[in-house]
């Protein structure tokens, strides 16, 4: 997906330098580490999907497992992004990109050498949660390097070209690792992507310490119930009844909460505020459409097409290659016509393609099957910056990095739950399920397109004082 406006940075500042510190060391090494870290974890995001066949054949677990390799990375990432950026103000954005990558880089290490599904499960769970704290630090890297705001703005181009570029390129590693060596090797290649990160982080200015208030009860009860609600998509029977309960309850308890604590993780006045609502919905239909389709149609191409892991990355290049282009050309269409055009062009060319998948079979030619999934990519490119940036425009200054939060956790987490949604589905006969996973995620834009009409031709309105 695109990288434009993921995460709000936090707003540590640096520590006065001492001693050698006196001496600056170049603002591009604080930008090549923030990069690294990013296109770590977008990558991460995308390159396991292609692998997913050869994992099942290796560990076994069938397509409740594949999801979980899916999920256990995605549930941890998003619900813990809520929190993070308040974790990394607190000990120092620094001190947490130092943590959180050498986790990230232990945990693919593990996650290669994992013996039995259930670890390679547990692992990815740490990577998971090693991400969503490397992520919103990447960015404070990039803004506490760069003093002026010219030379900021275009760091944080490059920053998101290089997540965006990942996320595109990750299919097709994913294939290539695979097909070349094993699966184990998609873990692998962050050894020493880690390590160079690490290696330039330790040149880079320590960040200062700022008082940050954690919702941890919050952030517990949204852990809770987004685990438990994937669980009860994923799995079936009795249990899935119960962690169906469970969500229920801890979604309750998360309101309750969100309600009453001074400084929730969630601000639930937030979404008084149209736009908002608007950008959180449209962006999780999209991330639902998105993700899900990668992961089905991975499988598709090496169950169904019986393809190789490298050929069914391929598959997937157009699809994703396009999306820095489209990223550049959907900043212009809003810019010159307001976000709300972009948007909806991107929601209905999205829907356009998902419709046309629907004329995928076992006889269809695997180029244009690969050429069927461009406009879903180019719908979502096309959406999701000006829709982030309508958002951002919505809300009050002193609440950007609590919505941008949200709209990223609530993408990642629509994700998650499409992977879940769908897989369970294509389990039960792949083209039935592969059809009626398709008529879902149309459905979803069609109605978040709808939404979109209202949303005012020049931009968002002025934040209200019901955001606060």
């Amino acid at each position: 997906m695109p990288a434009e406006n993921l995460v709000q940075a936090p707003d540590s500042a640096v520590d006065l330098p001492r001693g050698r510190r006196a001496q600056s060391p170049s603002p591009a090494l604080s930008l090549v580490a923030s990069l690294l870290g990013f296109a770590l974890i977008m990558l991460d995001a995308s390159v396991v999907n292609v692998a997913l066949p050869s994992m099942g054949s290796d560990l076994g677990g069938g397509m409740a497992g594949l999801q979980w390799v899916v999920d256990a990375y995605t549930i941890a990432f998003a619900a813990l992004l809520l929190s993070t950026g308040a974790f990394s103000d607190r000990i120092g954005a620094t001190r947490a990109y130092t943590a959180g990558i050498a986790l990230f880089t232990l945990a693919s290490v593990a996650c290669g050498l994992a013996p039995n599904l259930p670890a390679l499960i547990g692992f990815r769970v740490v990577q998971g949660i090693a991400a969503a704290v490397v992520l919103p630090t990447t960015l404070a890297l990039v803004r506490q390097a760069y003093a002026d705001p010219a030379q900021r703005g275009r760091a944080v181009s490059l920053w998101a070209a290089g997540g965006t570029t990942a996320a595109a390129l990750g299919p097709v590693a994913g294939g290539a690792l695979t097909t070349a060596w094993d699966w184990r090797a998609i873990f692998f290649i962050n050894l020493p992507v880690g390590l160079i990160a690490l290696a330039l982080t330790f040149r880079a200015p320590r960040s200062a310490r700022r008082p940050a208030p954690l919702d941890l009860p919050g952030q517990l009860t949204a852990v809770l119930a987004l685990a438990a609600l994937a669980f009860a998509m994923i799995e079936h029977g009795t249990l899935a009844l119960v962690a169906l309960g469970v969500a229920v309850l801890s979604l309750a308890a998360f309101l309750r909460i969100e309600s009453r604590h001074p400084h929730p993780v969630v601000p639930l006045g937030l979404f008084r505020n149209r736009t908002v609502a608007m950008a959180v919905t449209a962006g999780s239909a999209l991330s639902v459409a998105f993700y899900g389709m990668i992961f089905v149609f991975s499988l598709f191409f090496q169950q169904v097409r019986d393809q190789s892991a490298l050929a069914a990355g391929l598959m997937f290049l157009p699809m994703t290659g396009l999306l820095v282009v489209v990223n550049v050309l959907s900043g212009r269409l809003a810019n010159r016509h307001g976000p709300r055009l972009p948007m909806l062009t991107g929601q209905l060319l999205a829907v356009g393609g998902l419709l046309l998948l629907q004329l995928v079979d076992t006889d269809t030619s695997l180029v244009l099957t690969s050429m069927l999934l461009v406009p879903l990519a180019l719908g979502a490119g096309l959406a999701l910056p000006p829709l982030t940036a309508a958002m951002m425009e919505a809300v009050p200054t002193d609440r950007a990095g609590v919505a941008a939060g949200v709209l990223n956790a609530a993408r990642q987490v629509s994700g998650g739950l499409g992977v879940a949604a769908f897989g369970a589905l294509v389990a039960t006969g792949f083209e039935d399920g592969l059809r009626t996973s398709l008529a879902i995620s149309a459905a979803l834009l069609t109605l978040t397109a709808l939404a979109t009409t209202r949303l005012a031709r020049g931009g968002p309105a002025a934040p209200s004082k019901d955001s606060d």
